[in-house]
C-alpha cells in the first residue's frame, strides 16, 4: 500500500504577479506524493485564499483522509471522501501518477483521453497602470495569445495600451470578478471594439445575474462562477465558456467529467490554472486538446520551476515527459 507524504514548496515570482485581488512575489505549493515499493506519484495544487484555502488548511484537509489513501482508496473514492478544491487535486494527480509508473501506461491512456500534442498558451500580464502594461505587451507581442488582468476602472485604456503594444495578439480580458453591473454593457462594447476574444469572469460569482439574457458582444467565460459539475446548471444562459481549473474541481478526474458534461451543455472549454509550477501544468495538459484556449503559462510568470519541467518553446507547451508526472 502506497505511503503519502504531504510538504510545501515555494518558488518565486518572476517580478510581480498582480490582480484585481491583490499582488504577490512567490508562489507557494502544496506536493503530495505517494510511495510505494520505490514508484513514486506526485501531485502539486496550490491553495487558493479566494476560496478559504491556506497552505495550513489543504494540509489538513490531505492529512484526515490519510488512513484511506494509505489504504488503497482510488480516484473515485477519493470524490467522496473529499470536496472540490486544492487539497483532492493534489492527492488525486498524485494517484493517477502513481498508477501510471506502477503499470507503465501513460496518463492519458487511463484517463482515456488521446495522446496530449504540442499546445500554445495564453501568456499573462498582470494588473498594471496602462503604460506599464504596455511595455509589457510590447516585450510579449510576438505570443500569439495574452491574457489581461483588469480591474474595472480605466480598463479600457489599459486594453486600448495592450492593444496598440501587441496588434498582431489575441487577447483575453480577466477582470477577477471586478466589474460592477452598470459596467457590462459599455465594457463589452469596448472589448469588441478592441477585438477581445474572450471576457472572463467580469461580475462576482454569485452576484452575476446581470448576465442572464444579456446580448454579449464578446463570449464571456466562467472562472470563479464554475468549480464542478454541479456549478453547471447556474450558468446557464449567463456564460458562454466555463475555465476547468484542477485546484477548483479537485483534480484531474472531476476536471475530464466536467469537460464532457460542459460541452454536452453547450459550454465552450478554457483550461487554466493557478500560479504553480511545471508539476501542476502537466496533468490539466490532458485536457488541452479539448479546449479552445489554453492558459497554462504558470512556469512562464515563475523566476525558477522545478526539475524537470515542461518544455515551453515561447508559448508554445511540449508534452510532460514521464520524469516529470504520468
Amino acid at each position: 500500500m502506497p505511503k503519502l507524504e504531504v510538504r510545501q514548496e515555494a518558488f518565486p515570482i518572476r517580478g510581480r504577479f498582480a490582480i484585481s485581488r491583490g499582488s504577490r512575489t512567490e508562489s507557494r505549493v502544496l506536493v503530495a506524493e505517494l510511495s510505494d515499493a520505490g514508484v513514486h506519484g506526485r501531485g502539486e495544487c496550490v491553495p487558493y485564499a479566494r476560496y478559504d484555502e491556506t497552505l495550513d488548511s489543504v494540509a489538513a484537509q490531505i492529512e484526515a483522509v490519510r488512513v484511506e489513501v494509505e489504504g488503497g482508496a482510488d480516484r473515485q473514492r477519493l470524490l467522496e471522501l473529499l470536496p472540490p478544491g486544492a487539497a483532492r487535486n493534489a492527492v488525486d494527480c498524485a494517484l493517477f501518477d502513481l498508477e501510471a509508473k506502477r503499470s507503465g501506461r501513460p496518463a492519458w491512456q487511463i484517463a482515456g483521453v488521446d495522446e496530449p500534442t504540442a499546445v500554445t498558451t495564453a501568456y499573462t500580464l498582470s494588473l498594471d497602470e496602462p503604460a506599464a502594461m504596455a511595455t509589457a505587451a510590447a516585450a510579449a507581442a510576438d505570443r500569439p495569445l495574452l491574457k489581461l488582468k483588469l480591474d474595472g476602472d480605466g480598463d479600457v485604456e489599459r486594453v486600448s495600451a495592450v492593444r496598440a503594444a501587441a496588434p498582431a495578439a489575441r487577447l483575453i480580458v480577466d477582470a477577477n470578478e471586478a466589474w460592477r453591473p452598470e459596467q457590462l454593457q459599455p465594457l463589452m462594447a469596448a472589448m469588441h471594439d478592441l477585438d477581445v476574444a474572450l471576457i472572463e469572469q467580469p461580475l462576482p460569482a454569485g452576484n452575476d445575474a446581470a448576465l442572464a439574457g444579456l446580448a454579449r458582444a464578446v463570449a464571456v467565460c466562467a472562472d470563479e462562477s464554475c468549480h464542478d459539475r454541479q456549478s453547471l446548471p447556474g450558468l446557464a444562459g449567463r456564460y458562454d465558456f466555463v475555465n476547468i481549473k484542477l485546484d477548483k474541481t479537485g483534480g484531474l478526474t472531476e476536471a475530464l467529467a466536467l469537460a464532457d458534461a460542459a460541452r454536452e451543455a453547450g459550454f465552450g472549454i478554457m483550461v487554466g490554472c493557478m500560479l504553480g509550477s511545471s508539476l501542476a501544468m502537466a496533468p490539466a495538459l490532458l485536457l488541452a486538446a479539448q479546449a479552445t484556449f489554453v492558459d497554462l503559462d504558470g512556469p512562464l510568470l515563475l523566476a525558477e520551476d522545478r526539475t524537470p519541467a515542461l518544455h515551453y518553446d515561447g508559448s508554445v507547451i511540449r508534452p510532460a515527459a514521464t520524469t516529470l508526472w504520468g
